[in-house]
């Protein structure tokens, strides 16, 4: 199992005819540097294929996930990149309104 610290989610699409290397790129330009131990997620225009790479403090793992229906719920209005939870993550790759899992989901008024 690979050990994930932080999930980062870049709102921008990537060509998910990119390789490892062309992710790898992207990462550094949006995010500044590919961590040790941190995942970055990226998807297509469409946003019915993902791509997600994880830095594990020795290489790089690229991993991708496309969808048959529907599409992930990505963020078109935010800013470029986005901070998970790792319960955010699950729900996300799971199809589910990963926005209202955590703090957001949070009732505090009746």
């Amino acid at each position: 199992m690979i050990k994930v610290e932080a999930v980062w989610l870049a709102v921008e699409p990537l060509d998910m005819r990119s390789g490892t290397e062309a992710a790898l790129a992207r990462v550094v330009h949006v995010f500044g540097a590919a961590r040790p131990h941190h995942a970055y997620l990226f998807a297509n225009r469409r946003a019915n294929r993902m791509k997600v790479l994880v830095h594990d403090g020795i290489g790089i793992w690229l991993a991708a996930r496309r969808l048959h229906q529907g599409k992930f719920l990505w963020p078109h209005d935010a800013a470029p990149t986005l901070s998970l939870s790792r319960s955010q993550f699950d729900a996300l790759v799971l199809g589910l309104p990963w926005q209202r899992v955590g703090e957001a989901g949070v009732i505090r008024v009746i």
